[in-house]
């Protein structure tokens, strides 16, 4: 059994109050909130096969909101997972502590094919709920859009790391991520759609 590893930081604007990302986002009194993940497949075979592309997320989130950074209680990640129609989700979603209360940052990015060449922009906006509790069903708190920009994503890429050595689980992985990059937006445009 073999994964990998990897490290990845998106922050944004967020807005208490707010229950739309793009609407928290532009609001004047949005906060911005960090998450630092750790991102952890265990077994890339399982990882490969399984339709969600299911992964765990260890970190943080860093926010005055929260006065400051506070630890993930819980985490998952899913690669391109089912979305909506033509859409596959790249979820991140953080269970984590504040005051005493707990709260859950639920954010997705949305890669579907739009006009123009959106797929850097798809890949890199994180969508974001905050719902107070222990999951996606609790009160919404707040909302806004977390980004990864290019110096970020540099450095993601340069943190990935095999578990238990070798470039096996590298490959599969890279394999899932850009078969899916290319039946989100290649194939029907060079004519390798049915």
């Amino acid at each position: 059994m073999s994964g990998l590893t990897f490290r990845e930081t998106m922050s944004g604007p967020v807005a208490l109050g707010a229950s739309d990302p793009e609407a928290g986002a532009a609001d004047p009194n949005a906060k911005t909130v960090a998450i630092h993940c750790e991102i952890s497949i265990d077994d890339i075979d399982r990882f490969v096969a399984d339709r969600e592309h299911t992964g765990s997320i260890t970190g943080s989130v860093e926010s005055e909101l929260f006065g400051g950074e506070v630890p993930v209680s819980r985490g998952i990640f899913n690669l391109f997972s089912p979305g909506g129609e033509n859409e596959r989700l790249m979820q991140y979603r953080l269970a984590f502590e504040h005051e005493g209360k707990p709260y859950f940052l639920d954010g997705a990015k949305h890669v579907h094919d739009d006009p123009g060449f959106d797929v850097w922009k798809d890949t890199t906006t994180l969508q974001t709920v905050l719902h107070e509790g222990s999951d996606a069903s609790g009160p919404v708190v707040g909302a806004g859009i977390l980004s990864l920009g290019v110096e970020a994503l540099t450095r993601m890429m340069s943190t990935m790391r095999p578990v238990d050595g070798g470039v096996e689980p590298l490959v599969k992985f890279g394999k899932v991520f850009l078969g899916s990059l290319w039946e989100s937006y290649g194939k029907d445009k060079i004519g390798g759609g049915a």
